[in-house]
């Protein structure tokens, strides 16, 4: 190996000397400045002088920082919208479940009501599938034979009438509604009581009354109910309202337009009637019939009202002196009339018949006073 030259060993040589200078000055500085504090407006003055070019300095890295959040909150904000819009749906369809369910109930609570309130015994039926074809009007329950459920059954709903079982399947049943073509029912206005018919329409909100005189005492705005007749729908349930009266063609008689009072185009559930013979409390009795005094009211029997018997027709030439009372009971008066004969006989001569009384004219026995009134 070649020994290092001359000028190359001087060279390092002044190169270590140099160091050595400039650590004895930095040490000489820092001694006195920490003794003395003469550089601190020094490095003031150079901060001051230095900062634009430490700011230059700093700025890509501040800039490369910047975007980076920038990017980062971008991202999460994004992923937090995600997140709130899912949560949001399915608030939203939480919500429409409840409404859903609110609807429900009430309208459970609506028929249940209706039920009670009439006294009825009824069995709830779902509502599984509807036709409204203007030829065909029916709806299908999700109930048959297996849940007792026969053909002519009534069905209602917490308005009103809707219509009646016509098939009863093992597990699911057919009910034909009032609103079909080849339905009717027969009606009456609670008003007063005329009977009319109402037909189906083939509309869901639409009946339809015909042939009705023209001097029936009948208006826009009357409520029909069923009126019982025929044994197939009980009397008194709501079938509609009257919205149109108008001539027929003949201009004889008029026809009306009825809007049903079911709803029969909404709802989930209905009411079978289990019984179509409603139990209805007896006509009042007319007081004449029940005590026979005009005017008195009370019941034939009761304590303080008498017993009194209608009038009855008597022959012309029966004497007013041959009138006996009536005897009590068949068989006192029987023992009576066998205890008198044989004295009556030998006392005086035998009379001439009395003429016969008409056919229907005889009073009937009286009632005892302990026997209430036929029809009670």
């Amino acid at each position: 190996m070649p020994a290092p030259s001359a000028p190359a060993r001087l060279g390092d040589a002044a190169g270590t000397l140099r160091l050595l200078a400039y650590l004895a000055a930095g040490v000489v500085l820092a001694v006195a400045d920490h003794r003395g504090g003469w550089m601190h407006q020094l490095r003031q003055q150079v901060g001051i002088v230095a900062e634009p070019v430490r700011a230059v300095a700093g700025l890509p890295g501040r800039i490369t920082d910047t975007t980076v959040d920038n990017v980062a909150t971008v991202a999460q904000l994004a992923h937090r919208n995600d997140q709130l819009r899912r949560e949001l749906l399915i608030s939203q369809a939480r919500v429409a479940r409840l409404s859903t369910v609110i609807a429900d109930n009430a309208r459970l609570r609506a028929l249940l009501d209706a039920a009670q309130r009439g006294g009825l015994d009824v069995q709830l039926a779902p509502i599984l599938d509807v036709d409204l074809d203007p030829t065909h009007q029916r709806v299908v329950l999700d109930a048959g034979a297996r849940d007792a459920v026969r053909e002519g059954q009534s069905v209602i709903d917490a308005y009103g009438l809707l219509g009646q079982v016509t098939h009863v399947g093992t597990i699911h049943s057919d009910v034909l509604l009032i609103t079909d073509p080849d339905h009717a029912v027969p009606v009456a206005v609670a008003r007063n009581g005329v009977r009319l018919v109402a037909y189906g329409t083939g509309r869901s909100d639409l009946l339809s009354l015909a042939n009705i005189p023209l001097s029936s005492d009948i208006k826009v705005g009357d409520t029909i109910v069923t009126s019982g007749l025929g044994g197939r729908f009980p009397p008194g349930f709501p079938v509609g309202r009257i919205i149109a009266l108008r001539p027929d063609e003949s201009r004889a008689f008029l026809e009306g337009d009825v809007r049903p009072a079911a709803q029969l185009d909404r709802g989930r559930e209905v009411l079978l009637l289990r019984t179509n013979r409603i139990s209805l409390p007896p006509p009042p009795l007319p007081p004449q019939a029940v005590t026979g005094v005009p005017g008195s009211v009370g019941i034939a029997g009761e304590e303080g009202v008498p017993v009194t018997q209608a009038p009855t027709a008597t022959p012309a030439n029966t004497a007013t002196s041959n009138k006996t009372p009536a005897p009590a009971s068949p068989q006192r008066a029987a023992a009576s009339t066998t205890s008198k004969t044989p004295n009556a006989a030998s006392s005086q001569p035998a009379a001439p018949p009395a003429a016969p009384s008409p056919t229907g004219t005889t009073p009937a026995n009286p009632p005892s006073p302990s026997t209430p009134p036929e029809g009670r």
